[in-house]
């Protein structure tokens, strides 16, 4: 049975809890403490011109790699900050959906691209009530990269040390549902067996790989392309194991009170979205460009020019949720022993109704949430 809607008036009561929560976690963040110790950090609050909407702030957390190019560039170039007119933007960078869930459960974000593993893990261990998926952002861009004088005889890598971002994250249980296809095993959890499959942070990686600590990873873009760089070879390219070769790997969520609370605030966030997406399609030379200024500014240095040429062509930028997929993507996580509860609890995990609101004003066709969406509370 799908979840109703949370009222308005609900979480009205809790806005000064979350408040307190969300300083007690920036305090620290200053002091390097907890989530924020795997932080690049917070950028100044940004506005623009005229009234503020219904909240006087809005906090947006995303990641600095190519699958968050939309969130990179619609900061960079300033698309957020014109929808959102008088109310502030603030952003954080965060390296790992974990530290951006924690986050936006304790209030810290309001607003995050994350990937579908910790948005389905977040959501059915808050039974509910921790987020929901407003937009889809990106598709594809995955691929399993391994050292070129490895000794693999068509795809088979039993033996090697491979590397995932991190336990149960998108890319870990793509690469652990893949590897069980074979006939291999690998025990989930301590992800030893058939093949070594070695936790790292995304950062990391493309080190190991360079001193031959591991022998390839399972990675999204840019840290493929990286590696492919540093001497590797793409084994398997995650989209030719889809379906017309699209599979969700970057999403937007929301805090359900902060929807609930201030709907014009997302949809102006949403519409700044879909306008950075069709930007970048359109421009794609200047939309490089303002995405690799962004990742320099938050972590200090830009991608090499051939790294992100090869990324940019391996992920496609998408509104469209790929709801179906998320739903896949869940299922495997579950049969693997890695999901936070029943793949069966995720109805209402979606409100597609801000974006499809915005599509519509532009023309644009309706996206599926593949009967997971919420639905309206009955009336009395």
């Amino acid at each position: 049975m799908r979840l109703p809607e949370l009222s308005p008036a609900f979480p009205r009561s809790r806005r000064p809890l979350r408040a307190a929560l969300a300083l007690l976690l920036l305090l620290f963040l200053a002091a390097g403490c907890g989530y924020g110790s795997r932080a690049p950090g917070a950028a100044a609050p940004a506005v623009g011109t005229g009234p503020p909407l219904s909240a006087d702030e809005v906090s947006v957390g995303y990641f600095a790699n190519v699958t968050h190019a939309t969130a990179l560039a619609g900061v960079q170039k300033g698309y957020f900050t014109r929808e959102l007119g008088g109310t502030r933007l603030r952003t954080q960078v965060f390296n790992g959906g974990p530290s951006a869930l924690e986050a936006l459960n304790a209030g810290a974000v309001d607003i995050a691209w994350m990937g579908p593993s910790p948005a389905v893990n977040g959501y059915l261990r808050s039974e509910g009530r921790g987020l929901r998926i407003v937009s889809g952002a990106a598709s594809g861009g995955v691929a399993l990269v391994v050292d070129g004088d490895a000794k693999v005889r068509g795809t088979d890598i039993r033996g090697l040390r491979i590397a995932t971002p991190e336990a149960g994250n998108t890319q870990d249980v793509a690469l652990l549902h893949w590897i069980r296809e074979q006939g291999w095993e690998v025990d989930p959890r301590t992800g030893r067996g058939d093949v070594t499959v070695v936790r790292q942070s995304s950062k990391e990686i493309p080190t190991s790989f360079r001193r031959g600590t591991i022998d390839g990873a399972w990675v999204p873009e840019p840290v493929a392309a990286q590696l492919v760089a540093a001497g590797g070879r793409v084994l398997l390219d995650e989209s030719d194991l889809w379906d017309d070769g699209a599979f969700v790997t970057a999403l937007v969520v929301v805090s359900p009170s902060f929807l609930a609370d201030h709907p014009d605030v997302v949809e102006a966030v949403l519409r700044g979205s879909v306008r950075t997406n069709a930007w970048l399609k359109s421009r794609p030379a200047e939309g490089k460009a303002a995405v690799n200024d962004a990742i320099e500014t938050v972590t200090g240095r830009p991608l090499e020019r051939g790294v992100l040429d090869t990324a940019w062509r391996h992920v496609s930028l998408s509104n469209d949720p790929l709801a179906a997929t998320l739903a896949e993507e869940a299922a495997r996580a579950d049969r693997l022993g890695l999901l936070g509860g029943s793949p069966a609890a995720l109805d209402g995990i979606f409100d597609l109704r801000p974006l499809n609101r915005v599509l519509a004003q532009r023309g644009e066709p309706a996206v599926d949430d593949a009967e997971l969406g919420v639905v309206a509370a009955p009336t009395t």
